[in-house]
């Protein structure tokens, strides 16, 4: 989360008086500005309005933190300002590669606010869940998740991927679900090809658990198998910043919440120190600070 972002989004809701106002005029979706202040409140760990579908209020925190938003807004504007007159201004396109799952849940925004902040920028992003070479494909920048980096490469951690075992009410009506992570191996678990295909690793209760698995279904792809999920096929290992808003929504069932399964980091994978542009420099900067920020991406 752009906490400067999210605290301008916070201070034109309440200036336009409803989310849907402050979407038109910031030009962002109503969906976006609900994130950004569900990301503020879940940094500040209060609530900072009262919402009902027909009126909008502050809270006594709301009230103390939008003084102090406009405050920091203002001296942010005098300090663009002075970055403005001293800095080279940021051009040229820049070329990505992320998993679907990672781009739909995060990049996107991250992407929007960087070539909005730097308008003679560009990105063109490559979707996919593979590896790539990222010379041959003339990539700038991949992000990925794993914890097993190709040797040679270089890479900056940007943060942490947590995963969550979930099945939809459907599955459940038809089978008892798991009380425990060994009982998983009853069940039909849908897999992901190139991750714990026929065993999902743990932390749970009693330390590290590994459990074998075996279903009907595997693919490369986490949205083929989040789609089986959601039709009730099985059970599936999902990134919790993908199936959060499901889980709220009632849509999926977080299964076993006490047993975590293998987290894995987030990486910044570039071709060379040595020829790292100013561009790239730039943009890597503002994810590491974007995914520092978020609640979602760290411990």
């Amino acid at each position: 989360m752009d906490r400067l972002t999210a605290l301008h989004v916070f201070v034109t809701i309440v200036e336009q008086k409803s989310l849907s106002s402050a979407a038109e005029h910031l030009g962002m979706s109503r969906a976006k500005v609900s994130r950004y202040l569900a990301e503020l409140e879940s940094w500040m760990d209060v609530r900072l309005l009262h919402r009902t579908t027909r009126s909008l209020s502050l809270t006594t925190p709301g009230e103390e933190t939008l003084e102090a938003a406009r405050n920091l807004l203002a001296l942010a504007g005098t300090l663009d300002g002075i970055r403005n007159q001293n800095t080279i201004q940021l051009k040229g396109q820049l070329r990505i590669t992320a998993s679907y799952s990672l781009i739909d849940s995060f990049l996107i925004d991250v992407i929007d606010d960087f070539v909005t902040m730097w308008p003679e920028t560009s990105v063109d992003i490559l979707s996919t869940d593979e590896s790539v070479n990222i010379v041959e494909s003339r990539i700038d920048l991949a992000i990925r998740i794993t914890n097993d980096l190709e040797p040679n490469v270089v890479a900056k951690r940007l943060g942490e991927c947590r995963s969550v075992i979930c099945a939809s009410p459907k599955y459940l009506e038809k089978h008892r679900g798991p009380q425990n992570v060994q009982e998983l191996s009853q069940h039909n678990c849908l897999s992901y090809t190139y991750f714990g295909r026929s065993a999902w690793v743990f932390d749970g209760p009693n330390g590290a658990e590994s459990v074998p698995i075996q279903g009907n279904i595997s693919a490369n792809l986490s949205e083929i198998l989040l789609s089986a999920t959601l039709r009730g096929n099985g059970i599936s290992q999902q990134p919790f910043p993908t199936v959060q808003p499901l889980i709220e929504r009632g849509e999926l069932i977080q299964l076993l919440p006490e047993w975590q399964p293998k987290i894995l980091s987030v990486y910044a994978i570039y071709a060379t120190r040595k020829q790292v542009t100013p561009l790239q420099r730039a943009f890597i900067d503002f994810l590491t600070d974007s995914m520092k920020s978020s609640s979602y991406w760290q411990s």
